[in-house]
């Protein structure tokens, strides 16, 4: 049962739970308690389960961790401390792991000299030990893993990938048979991801081999629902979840943040304008400020304000970068640096959005949006090292989009709003990893081995029959695989109903191939006369259909086709991309702020429109003075006068040209072109994010094809998605209405399978699934398997598994991974039914030319460095077209 703790305890009862000698270190070194600690030392120390979370500098590390310490002091000062594992820490970060060993084994030696000094020479007669911390990850030297495996330590730090080698390690896991506490960090970026289900079968495997559920600790500063991550962290026992008690203290921290444009005018400022602005912008908070953090959403983004900062206004070695494409070396020089105070300003991707100490940032940046309240809050709360300091920072955008993004964002976080997550269910490739795992240790009964996997809240849920299809493959009862070199991995007894080992070189394909993370590869790419032109990410390729523009080295290209790692190409008369090249890079804007800025837009629309009516206000001025009620509903939001002068301007000139405001409410289907262009647009403003749009895109699009028997283009972002056809369609509220009925009763998942069934997405996530079922491996007697044959006999092997059942179990999950991860299945589904059922309603508009909330759809395709200027001319030549129409152009 989860359950919330309601009152903390009082200071005298916290630090009385602890050891004397830990009570006296806490004491001298801190001036009190913080809040999450008034509420973790009782708790932990009385061995309940919790689940902590509170900012970044709110002692959350000392929460989860003192109770512990204290616990295992005591076994010391009894003489009963032994040379094994008490307690596991697990964290997401090789980097966070070293952090957390450099800042316990300062207290450890701390506590231990406290007890030397008062029990003297009677230490060694005691028997009373140090309390012994270790890091054992995949960067752990072999020599350390030796030693550690013969005096191992008395607090494990590691990772999930290594947690899973130690439980199937046959001397290593007697160590672990003692273990009675497991802390979960950063529990956030683990529970939504395979990376954590992984971990949750870990644990409840290595609870199995205990034959005991140990305590368990988790820590998070954004986390959202707090139900989904208790329940991720305790797990389930005889179908119910274990009990939790839930720490939430993630607001102590005050926010104090602004979205700010630097421009008065948006539109119609010269790139160098807008660059300056921005880079003037940047210095005067750097000056302000003894350490600012600043991050992009881009490496390149990073690598890209580094040099312009260095270049502009003379920075030196005092200020760098950070991020995932350097060295580990590089990324710690620079964590040192900044912890030291020697840095004045990092700029950084994301390599910095976690818990890593980094010291005292006064004031944290963030460059356009940051798509979720979640990433804002855990990126602007690196500011102010301590839970009573203010986190101070800035979001900077410099359109009109992102802008409105940026606000409500922000005020999202300032009312406590946060985005949920959920953890992936059922997913059954990481299943058949761990079922794997347990056949090296012993010989199972399915019966058994089914209880303890559904110990996992990933898969409390999961159906007998999936679990009986993953034996069946892993047994090798699908003999036409063979063929395909996919051989049995486990030993099926089906009299007996049990499983075991098969083989002797299973455990080292095992444990060579074991991990959720696919490996990370470029493509290259070929025109038709097989001349090789560059690269790209696979990640890339995942989002390009045939037909896709994307720029390369400076020029476009078509998309035609791919074979294995090549991609080929021919060269492209379009005047734009359809996708730029940072797409695979760009996260999509969570459902959550998608819908807050529905109910924005829907707030604007009411108030604008009661204000056009009054006043009569058919043509738009800059000179229109803002109303007082508006102006007052701005103002209160967290932005500077550029910015409520620009989201003024841009709702007003939206309704006055279309005398419609797209909301989360009412979906406007806009019917338009661009003069003298060929081509014509049929423009979603479903603000949804983007995962909901790439999955309902595809439906329509499916539709209209059918219906008109037409080829379709389609174009996604978070706003909503473009389909464009080279002639007219005559598309009415009726067409509309038809179409949304027969994705309701075709069912949208049938209509998606088939849609995503040839595509470059289901042949590399096939890949990915079918590598973490060991259908492929990418490690061999030693030997690394080349990504490119990798992906050829995954291929092959698609073709062998369909041929068998379409519903084999590896293309199942790559399938529920598609549509539940990649793309957002469920809430897609509900937003049908409710335009079905006309919850959401829906509206036709015709345009002689698009209208302002489209323009950034239309022109998302060129906004990449290399496109950057032709995509603001771009806008301007649109944002003039409207004007000529609802008021005077500018030029």
């Amino acid at each position: 049962m989860i359950t919330y703790a309601e009152k903390p305890f009082e200071d005298k009862e916290s630090l009385g739970a602890l050891n004397t000698y830990v009570s006296k270190w806490f004491t001298k070194n801190f001036e009190e308690l913080t809040p999450p600690q008034r509420y973790s030392f009782k708790t932990i120390s009385d061995r309940k389960n919790v689940l902590i979370t509170a900012p970044t500098g709110s002692g959350k590390t000392m929460s989860g961790f003192l109770s512990i310490i204290s616990k295992l002091f005591d076994y010391s000062l009894e003489g009963k401390l032994e040379d094994r594992v008490y307690c596991v820490y697990v964290s997401p970060l090789r980097a966070l792991n070293n952090d957390i060993y450099n800042n316990l084994i300062k207290p450890l030696e701390e506590i231990y000299g406290l007890i030397k000094v008062e029990k003297g020479v009677n230490i060694i007669k005691e028997n009373i030990r140090q309390v012994t911390i270790g890091v054992r990850t995949g960067d752990t030297p072999a020599s350390e893993r030796r030693k550690m495996l013969l005096k191992p330590p008395n607090i494990l730090v590691t990772t999930p990938e290594s947690l899973a080698i130690l439980i199937n390690s046959e001397k290593f896991v007697e160590n672990l048979k003692g273990v009675e506490f497991i802390i979960i960090d950063e529990i956030h970026e683990l529970a939504n991801n395979k990376r954590g289900v992984h971990l949750s079968l870990s644990i409840a495997r290595l609870e199995e081999i205990i034959g005991r559920n140990v305590t368990k600790v988790g820590l998070g500063a954004t986390l959202h629902p707090l139900e989904e991550a208790a329940n991720y962290l305790v797990g389930y026992s005889k179908g119910q979840p274990d009990d939790c008690i839930v720490v939430d203290a993630s607001w102590s921290k005050k926010l104090d943040v602004k979205a700010i444009s630097p421009l008065k005018d948006m539109i119609y400022a010269e790139d160098e304008e807008i660059d300056d602005a921005m880079y003037k912008e940047l210095d005067r908070i750097i000056k302000a400020s003894k350490s600012t953090l600043i991050f992009t959403n881009t490496r390149s983004g990073t690598e890209r304000v580094v040099f312009n900062l260095k270049k502009r206004f003379g920075y030196g070695e005092d200020i760098a970068a950070h991020h995932g494409s350097l060295s580990r070396e590089s990324r710690l020089e620079v964590e040192e640096l900044l912890k030291k105070g020697s840095l004045k300003c990092v700029v950084s991707s994301s390599s910095l959005e976690l818990g890593v100490d980094i010291g005292t940032i006064e004031n944290v940046i963030q460059l356009g949006s940051p798509k979720s309240v979640t990433r804002a809050v855990q990126r602007i709360g690196r500011a102010g090292h301590s839970y009573k300091a203010t986190a101070k920072g800035e979001m900077i955008a410099l359109n009109r989009d992102d802008l409105v993004e940026c606000t409500i964002m922000l005020d999202a976080a300032k009312k406590r709003h946060l985005d949920s997550f959920t953890v992936p269910k059922n997913a059954l490739d990481v299943l058949a990893q761990h079922i794997i795992g347990m056949s090296l240790t012993k010989k199972w009964g399915v019966e058994e081995a089914y209880g303890v996997v559904r110990r996992a809240y990933a898969y409390h849920n999961l159906e007998r029959r999936d679990f009986n299809s993953l034996i069946e493959y892993l047994s090798g009862a699908y003999v036409g695989l063979e063929s395909r070199r996919v051989y049995a991995k486990i030993w099926y007894e089906e009299k007996e109903n049990t499983f075991s080992k098969r083989g002797k070189q299973i455990k080292a394909i095992y444990m060579l191939n074991l991990g959720t993370i696919p490996d990370a590869v470029v493509v290259n790419v070929f025109d038709v006369n097989k001349k090789w032109i560059g690269n790209i990410e696979e990640e890339f390729l995942t989002k390009l259909k045939a037909g896709d523009i994307f720029s390369l080295g400076g020029r476009l290209y078509q998309f035609e086709h791919s074979n294995g790692m090549r991609a080929y190409v021919t060269n492209s008369t379009s005047s734009a991309p359809t996708i730029p090249p940072w797409f695979s890079e760009q996260l999509p804007l969570s459902y959550e702020v998608a819908d807050e800025i529905g109910e924005f837009r829907a707030n604007m629309s009411k108030m604008l429109r009661e204000y056009s009516q009054k006043k009569r206000i058919t043509r738009f001025g800059n000179d229109l003075r803002i109303p007082e009620n508006i102006d007052k509903y701005l103002s209160d939001l967290p932005i500077d006068e550029n910015s409520k002068r620009s989201i003024f301007n841009y709702f007003l000139e939206q309704l006055l040209f279309t005398d419609e405001i797209p909301t989360n409410k009412l979906l406007i289907v806009e019917l338009s072109k661009e003069e003298k262009q060929t081509g014509n647009y049929i423009i979603f403003h479903s603000l949804y994010g983007r995962r909901i749009n790439d999955t309902i895109s595809r439906a329509f699009a499916i539709e209209l094809s059918e219906m008109f028997d037409v080829d379709i283009d389609i174009s996604i972002n978070d706003n909503g998605f473009v389909l464009s056809t080279d002639e007219p369609l005559p598309i009415t509220a009726r067409t509309i209405k038809d179409m949304i009925g027969d994705i309701k009763s075709a069912g949208l998942m049938n209509m998606l399978k088939k849609n995503i069934r040839r595509t470059e997405l289901m042949k590399r996530k096939f890949r990915h699934v079918a590598g973490r079922s060991f259908m492929i491996l990418r490690n061999y007697k030693g030997y690394k398997i080349s990504v490119a044959k990798q992906q050829a006999n995954s291929q092959l092997i698609f073709k062998a598994a369909e041929e068998i059942d379409p519903n084999f179990p590896v293309i199942k999950e790559t399938y529920r991974e598609i549509l539940n991860e990649t793309m957002d299945l469920p809430r897609a589904k509900d937003l049908i039914t409710r335009l079905n059922r006309g919850e959401v309603k829906f509206k036709v508009v015709k345009t002689p030319v698009p209208s302002p909330f489209s323009h950034s759809m239309l022109t998302f395709g060129r906004a990449d460095a290399i496109l950057m200027k032709e995509r603001h001319k771009h806008l301007q030549k649109l944002h003039m077209l409207v004007m000529r129409r609802i008021g005077k152009s500018k030029k």
